[in-house]
């Protein structure tokens, strides 16, 4: 005898769903990983092209600061005539530019300044500036010693631990840091006579900024190489400054020219490296990003083995439902051969009542109806009876809308209005008013009249907290009042008066609030108090967090939220702002803001 139908169910239903599926997941898998490949080299491509303008163009910046020297005139000509010429004038033009130069930047660690016209030295370290200092033997410093035997401007030192140039700057060990130097030599433009050399030591930050951007730290390495193969710059931080010899570099080199990517494999590294070779000032350096093959298939591995769990979990579904499909089937067709027998020993019974409404349904039924017609005079009528049954639960979900805070106090101020409680509905409506414009994140620049409003309403509550102990006065001029100005910049200084400056104060409080157009186009912003106001050693210090950055141990005052606001200023006005506060003890507190009318276009593009 051949297979059973039921049989022949079970296993082609099988075939039909492990070949198909096993096939859709193989095809799947590897068109992942190309896929996944080809993404990851254009948009990985992407975006250290766009790294690799952003490091250039700080590169650049650092290099050319020393062409502001070029520019001022007063010190060229101490340059050219030697410090000793006129000491006291001399030394103060290069005092002040060093000072103006450090400045610039905040990752600035240290300069020095070797002037050729009497063998002068000068170094700043920590804004601290060294005396002159005479530095005989100046080509022993081997970049020094570079730049004088060739016609370049600047050459740049691989970062390394800082050191004090002619032992003029005191550096102790414990804030000795890896640094980038520029080395650059200033010329007698149009002679290519050298009249010093600059040398500029920065820090890692702005570099490890600009490369961390371009790269995930978890997953990926990154470089930035010179053509000697010393790291300027890595992911790993104990790799900068040490030279890579790894044949991976090597075959970078070979092939920056005909392609920007490729895969490699050996005992350190299995993955896509992709790289980019510099074309401008730096064209002898290289930023390459890696990605090992486990972390860039790691999502196509998933995904294959969530579709081995699936499919495995649909196996054991399929194989179960084939034996329920093929046990249905085959069950009407078992159940007759068995009425069909005992039809055959002369039993005129049906021992089935129905197999169903299908094709074998309608088999069972004339069959049965064939029995009928032969032993009518025994079994004159069949009862079907089907019964059906069916129910359903139905869940009603119901949503709340609440009510929002605005609502509620305006709610609340109806009701003190219906009460004739008007002061209660002021404070409320002015409450509103201030959480609004403070809720309100879609607007960062607003008319100098919205700033005023929102500080009246808070001036209101605080008139009511403190009745007649508190009065305050807004001297607004008209013109200044439509000018677009960055939000919430007066509201802090008015809160620091409530803060620090009315704190147990006996007698009458008073904040005055002024904006006016001064002739210059400039708009001039003050806030004062008569409180107790700063001794001088506290607004000291507080100028020093405000202007210097430098903050004091302990310092809880006004200087926090100036900065803030100091800070955000000079990011719109382009740092065209300039602040000052004045104050003597017992004598309240004022502070003083001028800007520009105009905002920066790369703020405010409108």
């Amino acid at each position: 005898m051949g297979w059973s139908i039921r049989k022949k169910l079970i296993i082609f239903l099988m075939v039909a769903t492990i070949f198909p599926f096993g096939a859709a997941i193989i095809i799947t898998y590897y068109q992942t990983t190309d896929s996944l490949n080809q993404h990851f080299v254009s948009t990985t491509h992407d975006v250290i092209e766009d790294g690799k303008e952003d490091i250039s163009t700080y590169l650049q910046d650092l290099a050319y600061m020393t062409t502001t020297i070029y520019r001022y005139t007063p010190l060229m000509n101490s340059l050219r005539d030697g410090v000793s010429n006129d000491i006291v004038k001399n030394q103060e033009e290069v005092k002040r530019i060093l000072v103006y130069l450090f400045n610039t930047r905040p990752e600035i660690e240290q300069m020095h300044l070797y002037i050729h016209k009497g063998k002068d030295s000068y170094a700043i370290y920590h804004s601290m500036l060294s005396e002159r200092g005479k530095y005989d033997n100046v080509n022993s410093h081997p970049y020094y010693f570079q730049l004088s035997q060739s016609t370049n401007f600047t050459v740049i030192e691989p970062p390394h631990e800082i050191y004090s140039y002619n032992n003029l700057s005191l550096i102790p060990n414990s804030q000795k840091k890896d640094v980038l130097s520029f080395h650059n030599v200033i010329r007698d433009i149009p002679s290519d006579h050298p009249l010093a050399f600059l040398s500029i030591d920065i820090n890692l930050s702005k570099l490890s900024a600009i490369a961390d951007r371009l790269y995930l730290k978890e997953t990926e390495d990154f470089y930035l190489i010179n053509e000697e193969g010393l790291i300027v710059y890595s992911s790993e931080e104990k790799l900068i400054g040490t030279e890579n010899k790894q044949q991976w570099f090597q075959q970078v080199k070979r092939t920056s020219e005909s392609s920007k990517s490729m895969g490699w494999k050996d005992t350190d590294f299995s993955g896509i490296i992709v790289y980019e070779k510099f074309t401008d000032s730096f064209k002898d350096w290289y930023i390459v990003k890696r990605i090992p093959y486990d972390s860039l298939y790691q999502g196509a591995r998933e995904t294959v083995l969530t579709n081995i769990l699936v499919g495995l979990i649909s196996l054991v579904i399929v194989l179960f439902a084939t034996l329920v499909i093929s046990f249905k089937f085959t069950a009407p067709i078992k159940v007759l051969i068995a009425n069909m027998k005992q039809v055959e020993q002369g039993k005129f019974q049906a021992n089935f009542d129905s197999l169903g409404n299908d094709e074998f349904g309608m088999l069972g039924r004339h069959f049965k109806l064939m029995l009928a017609k032969i032993n009518d005079l025994i079994q004159r009528k069949y009862k079907l009876e089907v019964e059906n049954k069916s129910s359903q639960l139905r869940v009603l979900q119901s949503q709340v809308n609440p009510h929002f805070l605005y609502n509620a106090l305006q709610s609340i101020g109806t009701l003190a209005l219906k009460h004739k409680a008007v002061p209660v509905y002021s404070l409320l409506t002015a409450l509103s008013k201030i959480m609004r414009y403070s809720m309100n994140m879609k607007e960062d620049i607003v008319p100098l009249t919205a700033e005023i409003q929102h500080v009246t309403s808070y001036l209101t509550l605080q008139k009511q907290r403190f009745d007649e102990r508190f009065e305050f006065e807004l001297k607004i001029q008209k013109e200044v009042e439509d000018i677009h100005v960055p939000k919430m910049i007066l509201q802090p200084l008015v809160e620091n008066c409530f803060k620090h400056g009315f704190d147990q104060q006996e007698g009458k409080s008073i904040i005055q609030i002024e904006a006016y157009l001064q002739q210059n186009d400039s708009i001039y912003l003050t806030v004062k108090d008569n409180g107790k106001g700063a001794t001088s050693e506290e607004l000291r210090d507080i100028q020093k967090e405000l202007f210097e950055g430098i903050r004091e141990d302990g310092m809880q005052r006004e200087a926090i939220g100036l900065k803030n606001i100091y800070d955000r200023l000079q990011i719109y006005y382009s740092n065209q702002v300039k602040m000052s506060v004045n104050s003597n003890e017992d004598s309240g507190f004022t502070v003083t803001i001028v800007m520009p009318k105009e905002m920066s276009k790369e703020v405010n593009p409108s």
